[in-house]
């Protein structure tokens, strides 16, 4: 189950990507693309192609975050959550203490 969130998950942000690309404030992109002025057989009007672009942007974004959040929560493998009981920082703190140097054997002192 995680292998596959983990696929979706990215197969989501490369359509993110695509679609974010597609779009442009200056009506060129995909926008004036398929439906700019002149135009004949025009799939989508201009507006109604930014309109869809914002749309699945916005629906894709959202879809993404949730699945993050979904897979952080539930989805991971089980040795993943219990290596995660102890912080990394606790970890590399407990290694790094510095242990009490010996001390040197004591000689009894001769009186004179």
């Amino acid at each position: 189950m995680f292998t596959f969130l983990l696929i979706l998950s990215v197969f989501i942000s490369l359509l993110l990507i695509a679609v974010v690309l597609m779009q442009s404030s200056k009506g060129g992109g995909l926008a004036g693309t398929f439906g700019g002025p002149g135009e004949m057989g025009a799939i989508f009007g201009v507006r109604r192609t930014a309109d869809f672009l914002m749309k699945t942007t916005w629906v894709l974004a959202i879809t993404l975050m949730l699945l993050a959040i979904f897979i952080n929560l539930v989805a991971l493998p089980s040795s993943s959550q219990e290596k995660m009981k102890e912080s990394i920082i606790q970890k590399k703190g407990l290694q790094s203490l510095p242990t009490r140097p010996a001390l040197p054997p004591t000689q009894p002192q001769q009186t004179k």
